[in-house]
């Protein structure tokens, strides 16, 4: 009989996987339900089920088994077992029919679902169940998981379910803890976003684009868009070739680019067009042979193919840390599966100091940020009819939520979930608080008179500048040259009109637009557009103008008397 090392080597925990354990070993200490750990993908669940499955079998000679859904998670799994524990490597067992493995003897079982959910008696007591993937397990009373669970608690009644999962919500009921469902309680939790800053994540970035199809016809079934709705759609050539295109301009200096279609139709198309553009790339989906299959991804991680196209199968299991750009060629309706294409990118690798993220589907739209996604439970998606309010960024005014255009200043709102299915890759950040800078060439601008819809007479009026930046696209600024001397708007508007004129800043907005229309002003050349993820409205913050004109001369500006300057005492606020 082969004899356990004197020494145990240590399994080196990141300071966030040795609270995740003892969160876990606090929460079966301390409760009788079932807890759950959120790591982000890449993040390093196995760790954390090494060191749980070790200390169990060593500590406390219990017996530990793995459950995950997909190959790749079971032989990840196993083949992390043996690198992290390898004086376990003779008690660690695997059952899966996938792999032609059927253990059944092991203190720790690394097991396909598919494989055992009849088999709980066959594989004997268990003292704890852990769950990768857990987002994978039903609610409540139905699936395999169900079955198998039910079935393991008649040979051991005291066993203990852990899950662990990146995404602890499924697209049809919400968050998957609840006091009725298997896992119930979430007792550790680690971001995204943290573990970027903490350098154990790769960072993302979100690039602009340029062409729109209309989704707003698409329906939902079963908490996502119907599936033939979605090829129908996407499969356009004009937003095939339009989308490769920008694709190829975009990732000129990335090297391994992971693409998600709608259909395998959709991917062939995609496959094709890239390859009419002189890049070779690679294809795969659920009915690819074993063997095709195998040798593309090899040939796609080991950086030999740059481009692959794949269908609903590169989403979890899929552990390829040189990529560096993914493209969702693909509009969603779960947040989960947006999160997991996206997780794709997370990983380190010495030859990337980011990830690309091309969003052709307005899933970070849809969703929000990958770091702050908005989920809701079933129960909330129903019944709750009262609109919230939202504040204008401009003029501050409270108003309904479903205004569009502001009421009072005239302000355009972003719409609070998008409905359009790109053509060319989404400006939105894919972190909350990530900042995208967009320049944009400016063909004309206008200058008007604003004055806030159902104001008092003596409320300061507003210069309203719209930016014209393209065949319908403006972007829009209010400069408050009336208002009250001295204020913070005020000394930002005298700014603004200093940059741009040798004439004194005017104190009524009629005289400002009055100067402006006779050519009072430098001419904006191009300006910059600041968009903050998590917040809702843009803002201009830079600008290239043209030379500043001379001084208007006298009598210029109108057929009217040289304009007197009031005295302060004659200004109305």
């Amino acid at each position: 009989m082969i004899q356990a090392c004197a020494k145990q080597p240590v399994i080196e925990l990141r300071p966030y996987q040795a609270e995740a354990v003892d969160a876990v070993y606090e929460h079966l200490r301390s409760r009788d339900d079932n807890p759950c750990v959120v790591i982000p993908t890449a993040g390093g669940k196995t760790p954390i089920m090494a060191t749980i499955c070790r200390d169990a079998v060593s500590k406390w000679n219990g017996r530990v088994l793995i459950l995950a859904h997909v190959k790749e998670l079971i032989e990840q799994a196993v083949d992390k077992l043996h690198t992290m524990a390898p004086d376990l490597w003779y008690r660690i067992g695997c059952y899966s029919a996938g792999l032609k493995s059927r253990d059944t003897e092991h203190d720790i079982i690394v097991a396909g679902i598919q494989s055992v959910y009849r088999k709980a008696a066959e594989l004997d007591r268990f003292d704890l169940i852990l769950v990768d993937e857990c987002h994978m397990l039903p609610p409540n009373g139905e699936g395999m998981y169900q079955q198998f669970l039910n079935e393991a608690k008649i040979v051991n009644p005291n066993v203990r379910l852990i899950g662990l999962t990146a995404t602890p919500y499924r697209m049809t009921s919400g968050t998957i803890c609840g006091t009725d469902n298997l896992l119930n309680h979430v007792c550790y939790e680690v971001g995204v976003r943290e573990l970027i800053a903490q350098g154990y994540l790769c960072p993302l970035k979100t690039k602009a684009g340029r062409r729109k199809a209309d989704t707003s016809g698409l329906h939902i079934r079963g908490g996502e868009f119907i599936a033939g709705e979605v090829e129908a759609l996407m499969d356009d050539d004009g937003l095939v070739h339009s989308a490769c295109r920008e694709i190829v301009e975009q990732t000129k200096d990335r090297c391994s680019v992971l693409i998600f279609a709608a259909s395998v139709q959709h991917a062939q198309h995609v496959q094709r067009v890239l390859g009419e553009m002189g890049h070779e790339c690679g294809f795969v989906c659920g009915d690819s042979s074993g063997i095709f299959r195998d040798d593309i991804l090899r040939r796609f991680k080991e950086g030999d193919l740059k481009f692959l196209v794949n269908v609903n199968v590169l989403t979890t299991g899929f552990d390829a840390p040189n990529i560096d750009c993914v493209a969702l060629l693909r509009p969603t309706n779960s947040p989960g599966l947006y999160y997991q294409m996206l997780g794709r990118g997370f990983r380190l690798h010495p030859d990337k100091t980011n990830c690309l993220v091309l969003d052709f589907g307005g899933n970070i739209l849809r969703h929000g940020p990958v770091d702050a996604l908005q989920i809701k439970d079933k129960s909330d998606r129903k019944g709750n009819t009262e609109a919230p309010a939202k504040e204008c960024p401009n003029c501050q005014a409270l108003i309904h939520a479903s205004y569009s255009v502001c009421p009072d200043c005239g302000h355009e709102f972003p719409p609070p979930e998008r409905d359009k299915h790109d053509g060319s890759a989404s400006t939105a950040g894919v972190l909350s608080g990530e900042v995208t800078e967009t320049d944009y060439d400016v063909g004309e601008v206008y200058y008007s008179i604003h004055t806030k819809r159902g104001a008092p007479p003596e409320h300061p009026k507003t210069l309203r500048v719209d930016y014209r930046c393209g065949f319908n696209e403006y972007h829009s600024e209010w400069i408050c040259v009336a208002h009250p001397k001295g204020s913070y708007a005020w000394q930002k508007a005298q700014s603004w009109w200093q940059a741009r004129s040798n004439e004194p800043m005017p104190d009524t907005v009629e005289q400002a637009v009055e100067l402006a229309e006779t050519g009072a002003l430098a001419q904006p050349l191009s300006i910059t557009v600041r968009s903050v993820t998590g917040e809702k409205f843009d803002r201009i913050i830079n600008y290239e103008l043209g030379s500043i004109p001379t001084a208007v001369p006298a009598n210029s500006i109108s057929d009217e008397p040289d304009y007197i300057w009031p005295d302060d005492d004659d200004i109305p606020f």
